[in-house]
């Protein structure tokens, strides 16, 4: 994959990563409620959400993943989160798939409609390689994700017992799975 695949919804508009992002990025990941479940601290500074721009543009560019910008249709420009796939894993077909939203914008199915892309994107031709399994590991007690990822037919494996070290103290992870021959669009 030569180009970013731009994605396009009827809400939604996901694209890739500028940096002219970083103030957006930073309003979304300086939110203790954002980073309450993910593997980072809260953000105190527009250059560390510059950071991790410049690293979510070389997931794509290096071949590990892909991580798209969402924004809102008609609304300007402005990245209001992020999903996508990283950890890809061509030899097992897989992949793991992470997303964020600003909380302005959480209970309105947006992320439902922005994965529902990314998913199909996923097991479509374009991908990287032929996809048969996406993982998604989420806190044990992060019921938003987990009732998202169940929406979205992804299902229940278990608890990957103080699976990763974040936020100082070894954490427990709720694994769920999505097969491409369970994925119905």
């Amino acid at each position: 994959m030569e180009d970013f695949p731009v994605l396009r919804t009827e809400r939604l508009v996901l694209r890739d990563f500028e940096d002219s992002d970083a103030q957006a990025v930073f309003d979304i990941f300086s939110l203790d409620s954002v980073t309450k479940y993910v593997d980072s601290e809260t953000m105190q500074s527009v250059e560390e959400a510059a950071k991790k721009i410049t690293s979510r543009i070389n997931l794509f560019k290096d071949g590990h993943g892909i991580r798209w910008g969402i924004t809102l249709r008609g609304l300007g420009n402005t990245i209001i989160g992020s999903c996508g796939f990283y950890l890809l894993n061509r030899h097992w077909f897989s992949c793991e798939i992470g997303y964020e939203l600003h909380p302005q914008y959480w209970r309105r199915d947006i992320m439902t409609e922005a994965l529902t892309a990314i998913i199909n994107f996923g097991y479509s031709d374009r991908f990287f390689f032929h996809l048969n399994r996406i993982q998604a590991l989420t806190y044990e007690y992060s019921e938003p994700s987990i009732g998202l990822l169940k929406k979205l037919g992804f299902q229940e494996e278990g608890i990957r017992r103080e699976y990763t070290y974040w936020k100082n103290h070894f954490q427990d992870l709720q694994c769920f799975s999505l097969l491409r021959r369970d994925w119905v669009t």
